[in-house]
């Protein structure tokens, strides 16, 4: 046989070997899929037991993926000012090392309580705002937020000033740690901020009078504290100080429930006027302060919004026209009305007068037309009802003259003889621009506390004249109701 014979023989028996594996690897396959179809079918026929077993595995995915979203966002959130963190990790399943840290601080012999101020206003020291106040109570002063761009973060990484307390909440912590402070030894820290007084302690005020020692060593009684003059702010402070000695205003102001849920219009700022009188009573009745005087600085502060500028710190005012309007402003903040709705101002202060007015003809006029005159309406005696917060008080002329040794006479006067002005009999003339009357006044209700106002001051067209007349009045022997305090 030749060898090309050879080689297409050898090429045909391998060709039909070929394709011999081809059918039988393709009968195999298709044998395989026959196999498979019952399977497929028979897992077709079945959805609920496949969806069973794989649902849990997906659930399990699911919820591992979504605790550290949930966690990253709630510390988000205590980043700012919402829940601490450690009642974040304690609903997440989570309390470890930060919760004994927040019952262990390791800076709080670094609080330094004789630079802590809470009189003056709670705003950043740096960006002016009152939102999110912090006190930063290594150093004293006022810094927002404490998130990690706030200006207290900045604070307690620039100085290492680590203890911070929230103005507004009452809770320490600790910067830039950021976890809540829960110490007992800081409770005095939240008294002077915010002090409170029960009822029973409210009470025994006026029993058991006893000295109170500040955190600096000075000793004070509670109630007799000094009020720092800002700058010339002096006329409020003497009116603010007699207030605050009067037991009924005092013991209403002291219980912070007694106001707080008054209903006034909305942006009415008047109210202000009440919250501030009623936190510096309480300051100046706190017998655990650390000084031994305060700083009427926010109180001072409404008096200038509430007046429209009218009584100011850096600006003398009249004491007179300052109790005058602050009673009256004080009273309608309460939800008090003129004649109908009263509170607690007019129960103490008000009292009602008759007052007798008879006009006088013009004195240049000629006898017999002044008597003609006498006859007319318009010249008889005429009475209205009135009610006064106080009285006004007139001093007899201090003399012109010195005395035999060259010294100017000092005159004195009882309290009862210039008191006269109101007993309905003695007469007093007034002169208008155009007109005179004769008055005389007749008290018909006198208030638990009367206040006088005694007129010194004379005012003419080249200066301002003091009347140096001393006023004498009695201090024993008195009705248990009747309660005097001086202010000059």
């Amino acid at each position: 046989m030749s060898a090309r014979s050879k080689r297409e023989s050898r090429g045909s028996t391998r060709g039909k070997r070929e394709s011999e594996s081809r059918s039988s690897s393709g009968r195999v396959k298709r044998e395989r899929d026959r196999e498979r179809e019952p399977e497929a079918a028979s897992s077709r026929g079945s959805p609920v037991r496949v969806k069973r077993e794989v649902e849990p595995a997906s659930a399990r995915e699911a919820s591992a993926a979504a605790v550290p979203v949930v966690r990253i966002k709630r510390e988000r959130d205590a980043d700012e000012d919402s829940e601490p963190e450690r009642e974040v990790r304690a609903k997440n399943g989570r309390v470890d090392s930060e919760d004994r840290r927040s019952r262990h601080c390791p800076y709080l012999d670094t609080i330094n309580r004789s630079v802590l101020d809470f009189d003056f206003e709670k705003l950043c020291s740096i960006s002016l705002s009152h939102i999110n106040a912090y006190a930063c109570l290594v150093c004293g002063k006022y810094f927002q937020g404490r998130g990690l761009k706030s200006h207290a973060y900045i604070h307690s990484v620039q100085f290492s000033h680590h203890v911070f307390l929230n103005l507004h909440t009452l809770k320490f912590y600790c910067l830039p740690d950021n976890y809540e402070i829960i110490d007992s030894s800081l409770e005095d820290i939240t008294y002077v901020l915010k002090p409170t007084f029960t009822k029973q302690q409210i009470a025994n005020l006026d029993k058991q009078a006893k000295l109170s020692r500040a955190y600096d060593g000075t000793t004070y009684l509670p109630g007799i504290v000094g009020l720092n003059n800002i700058k010339a702010n002096d006329y409020a402070n003497a009116v603010l100080q007699a207030l605050s000695n009067v037991p009924p205003l005092r013991n209403y102001f002291l219980e912070e429930d007694n106001y707080k849920n008054i209903k006034r219009p909305p942006g009415d700022i008047m109210f202000l006027l009440v919250q501030r009188f009623g936190e510096l009573m309480r300051k100046l009745w706190n017998p655990r302060n650390f000084k031994a005087h305060v700083s009427p600085h926010e109180m001072l502060q409404a008096v200038v919004l509430c007046s429209k500028k009218t009584f100011q710190i850096t600006k003398q005012g009249d004491g007179v026209d300052f109790l005058s309007w602050f009673l009256n402003a004080l009273h309608s903040a309460l939800g008090g009305t003129k004649k109908k709705k009263k509170t607690i101002v007019t129960d103490v202060f008000q009292g009602s007068m008759r007052i007798f007015t008879k006009k006088l003809p013009h004195p240049d006029l000629p006898a017999e037309e002044k008597e003609q005159l006498l006859h007319n309406d318009e010249y008889q005696e005429t009475m209205v009802e009135s009610t006064f917060m106080y009285l006004t008080l007139d001093l007899p002329t201090a003399p012109l003259y010195k005395d035999e040794k060259e010294q100017l006479i000092i005159p004195q006067v009882p309290l009862f003889n210039i008191l006269a002005k109101f007993n309905g009999i003695t007469e007093k003339e007034y002169k208008t621009y155009k007109e005179n009357f004769l008055k005389r006044f007749q008290l018909t209700k006198l208030p638990p506390y009367l206040i006088f106002c005694i007129k010194r001051f004379t005012k003419n067209n080249f200066f301002v004249e003091k009347n140096p007349t001393i006023v004498n009045f009695p201090i024993t022997g008195l009705g248990s109701g009747m309660n005097y305090r001086t202010s000059r």
